[in-house]
């Protein structure tokens, strides 16, 4: 087989290994957001049968705005937890799908190079400055490929860390607020 026949080869099952990583960064986080699904439907109705037990056993109608206000802020909470794990699954293949673009890109910089180096060795006389041009322009998008991507991980981590603090500062306001509910209605009885 000739140099470039093998480097098609070799390109090709690259190529082929990136897709396969791809699906299957794709497909685990898929399956992760399905089991979720399923675990969060089996909670749900797990949760609807005891309320509906525990309403049919009510006295009196403090008794039902009790349950009723219990109720509410345990669908909050599962509500929340249900996003954050969402919203975990997504972050982390978002992450992995990260980390294969930058392998990948460190890759193909790195042929382009060693590519314009084999061209340099066979190249005519006077042909330097050009591909010493192609070269510096290889690295310049090489290093602002690395700056976006560092730009788009610290967004990703201002994000993730909005996202957390919005959940905490949620959920401690939903039990703020059912305490206070709960204060104002024993003491209008």
């Amino acid at each position: 087989m000739t140099t470039a026949q093998q480097q098609i080869n070799e390109f090709a099952t690259e190529q082929l290994e990136t897709v396969l990583r791809f699906a299957r960064i794709s497909i685990d986080a898929a399956e992760r957001m399905v089991k979720l699904q399923v675990e969060t439907a089996k909670n749900t109705f797990e949760d609807s049968a005891r309320n509906a037990k525990q309403f049919v056993t009510v006295k009196d109608a403090q008794a039902v705005f009790a349950a009723q206000q219990k109720i509410s802020e345990a669908a909050v909470e599962s509500s929340m937890a249900y996003s954050r794990n969402l919203y975990e699954i997504a972050s982390q293949a978002q992450t992995e799908f990260s980390k294969l673009v930058d392998e990948r890109s460190v890759y193909f910089n790195k042929n382009v190079v060693s590519g314009l180096d084999r061209f340099v060795k066979s190249a005519p006389a006077g042909s330097d400055a050009a591909v010493a041009a192609v070269k510096s322009t290889v690295q310049a998008t090489a290093a602002a490929v690395d700056s976006m991507t560092k730009a788009a991980k610290q967004v990703a981590e201002f994000a993730d860390a909005s996202v957390k603090a919005a959940s905490t500062a949620t959920a401690d306001a939903v039990k703020t607020a059912a305490k206070k509910t709960n204060g104002t209605s024993s003491t209008a009885q």
